[in-house]
């Protein structure tokens, strides 16, 4: 499957229903997880004045709960049109007159034309994408400082879990898949492009990393 047929794949997956209803479950219950656990660690660092790009949005609850803390400014890119539509909604009333973007696309193919920002983050998007490698180049390219991102354990429960969901997909006429990528080869494409890993932490299905850009201060 090339990338462009994920994401046109993606589009059909996260549709209009399940949007609404992940956004009704986040005003029921907050930020959860994994996701709860990417948030707590960020706030570990001052985010007073920093401007976010949070690729895979989905519905923007990232964007949506750093908007307390503070953050001067809001990217946000989403492969799906009904979850960017959320996003922008819930998103921007947060914001006020602080800068909100929204794009639609493959973070990968317009990386390149979109601004640099203080902090990246990637909530469960690497294992929707075939290509691991080019998205965190990408991801490297425009962030500044820091760069967070969750993705399943590379286990032998994960990997089986991951292709029984692929094959009743599949059954279904459905051609979205879900990847589990090596983390050392993720690892190595933040690493090249002068990123070093300052936090790992995890739940017994997920993993997050948070890397900081060689030679940036460590506030922000």
């Amino acid at each position: 499957m090339t990338c462009c047929s994920q994401y046109r794949a993606a589009e059909k997956q996260f549709d209009r229903k399940l949007a609404e209803s992940d956004l009704r479950q986040y005003q029921r219950r907050g930020a959860t997880g994994i996701t709860k656990l990417l948030l707590s660690e960020l706030r570990r660092w001052p985010l007073q004045g920093a401007g976010i790009l949070d690729v895979g949005s989905g519905i923007g609850v990232i964007s949506m709960e750093l908007a307390g803390d503070g953050v001067s400014s809001a990217t946000v890119v989403e492969a799906s049109s009904a979850y960017l539509e959320v996003a922008r909604r819930e998103v921007a009333s947060r914001y006020g007159s602080r800068r909100t973007q929204f794009i639609l696309g493959d973070f990968a193919v317009i990386a390149p034309d979109l601004a640099d920002a203080d902090v990246v983050t990637l909530d469960r998007v690497v294992c929707c994408y075939p290509d691991a490698e080019a998205l965190l180049r990408g991801v490297a390219a425009r962030a500044r400082r820091l760069v967070a991102f969750t993705y399943p354990h590379d286990r032998w429960y994960m990997r089986a879990l991951t292709a029984f969901n692929n094959l009743k997909r599949r059954l279904k006429g459905n051609t979205f898949q879900t990847f589990v990528h090596p983390p050392r080869t993720m690892a190595a494409v933040l690493e090249a492009a002068g990123f070093v890993r300052i936090a790992r932490k995890g739940t017994v299905m997920w993993l997050l990393d948070i890397y900081r850009k060689e030679g940036a201060s460590a506030p922000i």
